[in-house]
């Protein structure tokens, strides 16, 4: 399974800030915008992660696509991955572009 996620990770560099989900004592490894987005919607405020990318992040208590659209670079940049969780007082999303 590591070979395999080494070889995916080489040939494919979008993916290089991060492995799969894994939970781990007090962290969490976050692969891409959606579970980016899960994770947001957990703690309940937003965050960018580390993941080398450029990142938007939005909030809304209306709807998904709202928290879209409140999203850092939205309408400016070529999104590349799209994520959006409930979160218990509203809509989290993760945009990530080129």
């Amino acid at each position: 399974m590591r070979f395999f996620l080494l070889i995916v990770l080489a040939l494919f560099p979008a993916f290089a800030c991060a492995e799969t989900v894994i939970a781990r004592r007090n962290s969490v490894v976050v692969t891409g915008a959606q579970d980016a987005a899960i994770v947001l919607a957990r703690r309940g405020s937003l965050v960018h992660t580390s993941c080398g990318m450029t990142e938007g992040i939005g909030f809304s208590t209306v709807s998904a696509d709202a928290a879209i659209r409140n999203c850092c670079y939205w309408g400016k940049r070529k999104p590349l991955d799209i994520g959006v969780a409930r979160g218990t007082r509203g809509w989290f999303a993760v945009v990530r572009y080129q």
